[in-house]
């Protein structure tokens, strides 16, 4: 696809990174600029839990993995709970195995009393109203899918109530868009920094997050960028 061929719904043309660029943004924004991953964490957790208050209609359940996509999943957690939004987490593994920014999230929403648990199993009494939060995995999905996130993946997509997934749905290629076993079919996809050359398909409505990379890091990977958000935090891409 077109490395410009997503744009605002002003007409600006915004790049497109493949899963190997983000992760060169993600290791220049961090090594070498400084901003860390839980500052960028809480912008993403924030917009994306303003995105699931606007087509929740009843409770919430996120469905989170490790590292930065399920860590963005849970402190989405946090700022629902904040606004007295009923929400659970479910994790694709024991709360104990988590690590980094995750496990720090988690230890957060167990001192707010809001429940984590683990299985598929947690899953069986969401209905038709709840909304689904997809943050199971993140842009660096390579190869098959392998268990249980394929167990998960099917049974988000056996549910009928609005879904959003954060950054890329889980199951596709962020790069190619092809998909890699099950994948969530969300109603919006909130998509991080810049969005992902895969994501023109399997996204729903789709939205670009400013999580707060300063547009240096852009521009020491020679990387074209012109700041898309005017005053805004998030704006709504189209192909």
């Amino acid at each position: 696809m077109s490395r410009n061929s997503f744009r605002t719904s002003t007409g600006r043309s915004v790049t497109a990174v493949t899963a190997d660029e983000m992760r060169d943004v993600d290791r220049v924004v961090v090594e070498d600029v400084g901003l860390q991953l839980l500052q960028m964490m809480e912008n993403a957790g924030r917009i994306l839990a303003w995105h699931v208050r606007d087509v929740r209609e009843s409770d919430v359940v996120v469905v989170a993995g490790n590292g930065g996509n399920g860590g963005g999943g849970l402190t989405c957690a946090r700022h629902l709970a904040n606004r007295d939004v009923p929400v659970r987490v479910v994790l694709d593994r024991p709360p104990e195995e988590l690590s980094g920014a995750a496990a720090h999230q988690r230890r957060i929403l167990d001192e707010m009393n809001v429940p984590v648990t683990s299985g598929v199993e947690s899953l069986a009494d969401a209905d038709g109203r709840t909304t689904i939060v997809d943050a199971l995995i993140g842009y660096g999905l390579s190869g098959n899918l392998r268990p249980p996130a394929d167990k998960y993946i099917s049974r988000m997509s056996d549910l009928f109530g609005p879904t959003v997934s954060l950054d890329v749905p889980s199951g596709i290629d962020a790069t190619t868009g092809e998909p890699l076993g099950e994948v969530v079919a969300p109603d919006r996809t909130v998509t991080l920094a810049l969005p992902k050359t895969g994501l023109d398909v399997h996204t729903g409505k789709l939205y670009l997050a400013d999580i707060s990379i300063p547009r240096t890091v852009y521009d020491r990977l020679n990387l074209e960028y012109e700041p898309p958000f005017g005053d805004d935090d998030w704006v709504r891409l189209e192909q």
